[in-house]
């Protein structure tokens, strides 16, 4: 069964950094793009940042680029989502999710649990 299972976050001052990962099981991740999502508190989830299995090509969302760097360990099944300096606008719970068409498909899924982010002084 196919499954991502998200962990990392936590609580951070702003200006602090943290490294969510992404876990997959039931396959193999490197055939799959696979991007970051935020939900911030009542807001719907967006996108954060992306990378895609073919060329490694990444994409960022415009509020964290320059912050934020996506990458992967195709050994160790696991993308991680480097995040610094931190603002309080870089709250909410924090998905990952596959796709294997591109990292523009509307359907990414599955969604797993989420990792709480919260940037607080």
């Amino acid at each position: 069964q196919l499954q991502l299972v998200e962990s990392g976050g936590g609580m951070v001052q702003p200006g602090g950094s943290l490294i969510l990962s992404c876990a997959a099981s039931g396959f193999i991740a490197n055939y799959y793009h696979i991007a970051w999502f935020r939900q911030a508190p009542g807001k719907e989830r967006k996108g954060v940042s992306c990378i895609s299995f073919r060329d490694g090509s990444t994409r960022y969302a415009d509020s964290v680029k320059g912050r934020f760097t996506i990458s992967r360990d195709n050994a160790k099944n696991t993308v991680y989502l480097q995040m610094n300096a931190l603002i309080p606008e870089d709250t909410g719970v924090y998905y990952c999710a596959s796709s294997r068409s591109s990292c523009s498909d509307p359907n990414f899924g599955p969604w797993g649990q989420g990792t709480q982010v919260t940037v607080s002084s």
